[in-house]
């Protein structure tokens, strides 16, 4: 099983627009990187979630666009930036379908640590490839990227 995590993309500032739609940036970046997904990493999903707020519902539909999930896209519950993660882990925990969640900070980054932080290992290196890690003024480490062979045009 594989999950995607999407933070959406750029969005239109409260001020500018209460609802928050993509601004013109957010739909450029997210259409390339749709593209990219499907072009060269060959990203393959069943489902699509999004949290419902426009922001995301627009980030899943491109990229729905160009993946093409069989069971489509979906709003759905627990996916607000302060919810409880656990619902989550115990969802995924249950599914060995390929899905993408497409979401907000901070929920995706807090989903992603419950989801890694364990006794195995966290990091699956690959032959070739360059795993680049990050460190913060605080000391604090987060992955910054992966390629590897399989993922270069």
């Amino acid at each position: 099983m594989r999950l995607y995590l999407v933070q959406h993309a750029d969005a239109k500032l409260k001020e500018e627009d209460p609802s928050r739609p993509l601004s013109d940036k957010g739909w450029g970046d997210i259409r390339n990187v749709a593209k990219y997904a499907e072009k060269y990493l060959h990203v393959q999903v069943t489902q699509i979630f999004h949290s419902g707020k426009l922001r995301a519902k627009q980030t899943a539909e491109v990229l729905a666009e160009h993946l093409h999930p069989a069971k489509g896209v979906i709003a759905a519950e627990d996916l607000e930036p302060l919810d409880d993660t656990k619902v989550w882990k115990n969802r995924l925990a249950e599914t060995a379908e390929d899905v993408m969640i497409v979401g907000h900070l901070p929920h995706l980054s807090r989903l992603a640590s419950h989801l890694l932080i364990r006794d195995k290992e966290v990091v699956a290196f690959r032959m070739g490839g360059i795993f680049c890690l990050e460190k913060d003024d605080n000391g604090h480490w987060t992955i910054q990227w992966i390629i590897t062979p399989e993922t270069i045009p």
